[in-house]
C-alpha cells in the first residue's frame, strides 16, 4: 500500500496525516501553499477538481473528502477497528456521526472562516453569527454524548470519527467559546492532544498553539 497526501497545515487534512501517522504506515505528504494558489493549480485540479483538500492517492488513484479517506483508511487497515464492521450494532451509530460531523460541522466552520461564502459581501458578520450557533449545537450534542464518562466518541475505543472531530475542535480556537468550554468535551479534547500520533502531526505541519 502506497500513499501520499496533498493538504495544508491545520486545514481538512490535519485528520487524514493524524490517521496516517497513527497506522504508522509509509506516506508521503505534499504541502499545498494556499497563499499561492498551489490547490488551483492544473496540476493538483487533475487530482482534486474542486481545488479544496485533503487528496490522498492511493496506489496511483487520487480521493477527496476527509471523512471519506478516514473511512477508507480504517477499513484497509482492519486490525486497527477504527471502523466497527457492517452489520455489528456499533456501525450505525459510526456512520451517523461521521457524516453528521462531515455535513454539519465542518461546512458550519468553514461559514465562520470564509463567511462571505455565505450571504455574500456585507453580510459576513451576520453569516459568522449564524455559523457559531451550528458549531455550538454540535459541540454541545458531543459533550452530552461524552458525559457519560467513554473515553471517545463512540465508547472506550478511537475511531475515524475521532480523527474528524479532534480536527474540528481545534478550529474551534477562534471561536468566542472553545471546545473546553464544554466540560466533557474538553476532557476529551485534552486526551486526544496528549496522543504522541496528534502532537507528531502538529510538529510535523508547523503548527503552533492548541496542543
Amino acid at each position: 500500500m502506497t500513499y501520499t497526501l496533498y493538504g495544508s497545515p491545520g486545514t481538512a487534512s490535519f485528520c487524514v496525516h493524524w490517521m496516517l501517522i497513527e497506522l504508522d504506515v509509509p506516506f508521503t505528504f505534499h504541502a499545498l501553499d494556499f497563499e499561492k494558489g498551489e490547490q488551483r493549480a492544473p496540476d493538483y485540479l487533475k487530482l482534486n477538481p474542486t481545488g479544496h483538500v485533503p487528496t490522498l492517492v492511493m496506489d496511483g488513484v487520487a480521493y477527496g473528502e476527509a471523512g471519506a479517506l478516514l473511512s477508507l483508511l480504517a477499513e484497509r487497515h482492519p486490525a486497527t477497528n477504527f471502523a466497527p464492521a457492517p452489520g455489528t450494532p456499533e456501525r450505525g451509530l459510526y456512520l451517523q456521526w461521521m457524516f453528521y460531523l462531515a455535513d454539519t460541522l465542518m461546512p458550519a466552520f468553514r461559514l465562520f472562516y470564509y463567511p462571505v461564502e455565505g450571504a455574500g459581501p456585507g453580510q459576513e458578520e451576520a453569516t459568522k453569527a449564524q455559523a457559531v450557533i451550528r458549531v455550538e449545537r454540535v459541540l454541545a450534542r458531543a459533550d452530552a454524548l461524552l458525559s457519560d464518562g467513554r473515553s471517545h466518541l463512540l465508547g472506550n475505543r478511537m475511531t475515524a470519527a475521532d480523527f474528524l472531530l479532534g480536527m474540528l475542535a481545534r478550529w474551534s480556537r477562534n471561536l468566542p467559546k472553545t471546545a473546553f468550554d464544554w466540560p466533557h468535551l474538553g476532557a476529551y479534547v485534552r486526551r486526544l492532544r496528549a496522543m504522541p500520533s496528534y502532537q507528531q502531526t502538529h510538529r510535523r505541519e508547523g503548527l503552533s498553539g492548541w496542543i
